[in-house]
């Protein structure tokens, strides 16, 4: 294994973008990934620092994004943008940082804006130091940095990415590879190119004033080739860092303007994570391609889990839903024509894909996946009743509808097993068994509105099935909710436990001759459960068994102490925390079955989960209520807006 990336943390605390460039931050400022030129993949910084070294200075360099040297810092977004604004100060050193990170609008550059002040009582003239270490395309290997005098700028490089570092104030040296020692002392040789991933650059500032700022920026622009690149640097040169800064900012609002807003009367903190939601919409969407991102990756060594930064089709369905909900039906829109792409011949749709459309790894099959995605196109139909858009979906709505109507298993009138929506576990799910219903209606709506009468009448019979089989096989009296699934795979050791315990199952082999073990039931309760009535409709929000199935989760899932739903019972991965996608299904669940008051309380619970940036986590602790896993996880902005729309819908906040 090689050693990228694995001093990087899990936990991010913001992130920045224009859907060609995204950058992950950490509370410090410091920049620990940046994908370009797709939002999902490849990520190309190993490490980039930046410091200080006052003249006359024994110490050395002092690199202000290090906590552990006795730098103080605070970090924010300035209101309604995607600029990241870090304060570092600290008590024993006279000059004070405030660096601002923003990527703009339709170019190749991340800007990173430096504002140095003195707080001391005379002048000083110091050396700002910048190093930087690439691992291109997620690789170690045959990285190399040069110095390119013309440009004023060093250019990392591997194959077809290069990336020009410099600014508009002339640097006063160089250093390319093996340059992390001589950074520290801000004593650079010279050496203008290197086979190696790393590089470093000094400015110098004279005699700033008592009181006095100096706003340095650096710019780290992409391309292809080296002229692509350095065209890049040269275009952020061309304008003032403060018209960049304004031209992102006008950016920002416009879009913001362009969406619905929060709901008049809404708690400021509510309005706050609204807004933040929809500015975080846009960084997570592919401005090449229209796919939407899970999450900005934290894990790429797969250390803790089997990766995010892809598309999911039922992460999407939620997304573009909620983007719809806000007005923002360009984004869906694009991201379903993206969805075409991805399609299999066969009319599936699988697991997740990369954003160029190519399959992702995979545990196999997710039938909900598809279904999600024939959902979600309905939505954006019903919402802008575009016939031009349902004649471009219509061919891959009928090869996908298709798929999902052969994938029945004729013995229990459900879908065929296929991996779970946590991709954790193969079965007859209900939770799918309620989205290939809710893709096969939405599917026949499409069928009638391009006369397929035929057609939408036989995948609203085999809907109809699945909903009857929901009722009667899938409903566990004892337990007060319905069960998770039907025929769920497990091994050996597990099968034979149950069979012990009294529990119905059945052991065969496959054509191969291997052992194969079911369980006749899944009976965990799961907050997926709550799909049958929101969004799938497949039963309605108070009937009987949903009231019940509800009641259970709410008494099962909730985490004593801090609060909030879990996925499901005995659930440990990254420790078994209330999530907050999880907890606002809930709501969602309470908003449709009138509940309007328990619903409110856990959107509150989710806001006040926010991390200091105002993003939303996956997960958050169980013991200390801090975000524990995955920031921001797009998903969970979805279900935020999602809560809030529902909310206003039914009048929550007209009293």
């Amino acid at each position: 294994m090689n050693d990228f990336t694995l001093n990087k943390p899990h936990l991010i605390d913001a992130v920045v973008g224009n859907g060609r460039m995204l950058g992950s931050l950490g509370r410090t400022g410091r920049l620990y990934r940046l994908w370009w030129p797709h939002v999902d993949f490849p990520q190309h910084v190993d490490e980039i620092r930046t410091g200080l070294k006052l003249d006359h200075d024994e110490a050395g360099t002092t690199w202000f994004d290090a906590p552990e040297d006795g730098w103080q810092h605070r970090i924010e977004y300035v209101p309604r943008t995607n600029i990241v604004r870090v304060f570092a100060d600290h008590p024993d050193f006279p000059l004070a940082v405030r660096q601002s990170d923003y990527a703009v609008p339709d170019e190749a550059f991340l800007v990173r804006e430096y504002k140095i002040s003195n707080r001391s009582s005379e002048p000083l003239s110091f050396t700002f130091v910048w190093y930087s270490s690439f691992r291109i395309a997620e690789s170690a290997l045959y990285n190399t940095t040069l110095f390119d005098e013309t440009g004023d700028a060093l250019v990392h490089y591997r194959h077809r990415y290069f990336f020009a570092v410099g600014s508009d104030r002339e640097c006063a040296g160089f250093q390319c590879g093996s340059s992390r020692a001589q950074a520290e002392h801000a004593w650079l040789d010279g050496n203008d190119i290197d086979m190696q991933p790393d590089g470093a650059l000094v400015w110098r500032i004279e005699d700033l004033q008592p009181g006095e700022s100096f706003t340095l920026p650096v710019y780290i622009a992409a391309g292809h080739n080296r002229p692509e690149a350095l065209g890049a640097l040269a275009d952020a040169k061309s304008r003032s860092v403060s018209e960049w800064c304004e031209r992102t900012t006008d950016y920002w609002h416009e879009y913001l303007q362009n969406a619905n807003p929060a709901p008049a009367g809404v708690d400021p903190e509510i309005a706050e994570a609204y807004e933040r939601s929809l500015l975080t919409f846009r960084l997570m969407a592919d401005e090449r391609t229209g796919s939407l991102l899970a999450a900005p990756e934290p894990d790429e060594q797969f250390s803790r889990c089997g990766g995010y930064a892809y598309c999911w089709g039922r992460d999407a369905a939620f997304i573009t839903t909620a983007l719809n909900k806000s007005g923002l039906t360009g984004v869906s829109e694009k991201f379903y024509e993206w969805a075409l792409s991805a399609q299999e011949p066969d009319g599936s749709w699988q697991q997740r894909h990369y954003h160029d459309g190519s399959l992702a790894p995979s545990w196999g099959l997710q039938i909900d996946e598809g279904a999600s995605l024939i959902w979600g196109m309905w939505q954006l139909y019903e919402q802008n009743r575009d016939a031009a858009f349902a004649e471009r979906m219509w061919p891959a709505v009928a090869k996908g509808a298709a798929f999902l109507a052969g994938y029945i298993d004729e013995e229990t009138g459900l879908p065929l097993p296929s991996m779970d929506l946590w991709e954790e576990r193969k079965a007859e799910h209900t939770y799918s068994a309620a989205a290939v219903s809710g893709g096969l209606r939405a599917a026949a709506a499409f069928a009638e509105l391009m006369n397929e009468a035929e057609l939408a009448g036989r995948w609203r019979e085999i809907a109809d099935r699945i909903t009857s089989s929901i009722e009667s096989l899938c409903w566990n009296e004892s337990a007060g909710s319905f069960y998770r699934g039907l025929k769920l795979k497990v091994d050996g050791g597990v099968y034979a436990h149950a069979a012990a315990q009294g529990l119905e199952g059945s052991a065969s082999r496959t054509a191969k001759g291997y052992e194969h073990y079911e369980l006749r039931h899944d009976p965990i309760v799961d907050i997926s459960l709550l799909g049958l009535s929101v969004p799938f409709g497949v039963l309605p929000a108070d009937h009987p068994y949903m009231r019940r199935t509800a009641d259970t989760i709410a008494s099962k899932l909730h985490v004593e102490g801090v609060g909030g739903i879990k996925r499901y019972e005995n659930d440990g991965y990254i420790g078994g925390n209330p999530w907050i996608l999880t907890t606002l299904w809930l709501a969602q669940y309470r908003v449709q079955n009138g509940q309007l008051a328990e619903a409110g309380e856990l959107l509150r619970w989710a806001c006040e989960h926010r991390t200091e940036t105002g993003l939303l986590p996956e997960q958050v602790d169980r013991s200390t209520g801090e975000p524990a896993w995955i920031v921001p996880l797009t998903w969970s902005h979805a279900m935020f807006v999602l809560t809030v729309s529902m909310l206003e819908e039914a009048g929550y906040w007209a009293k």
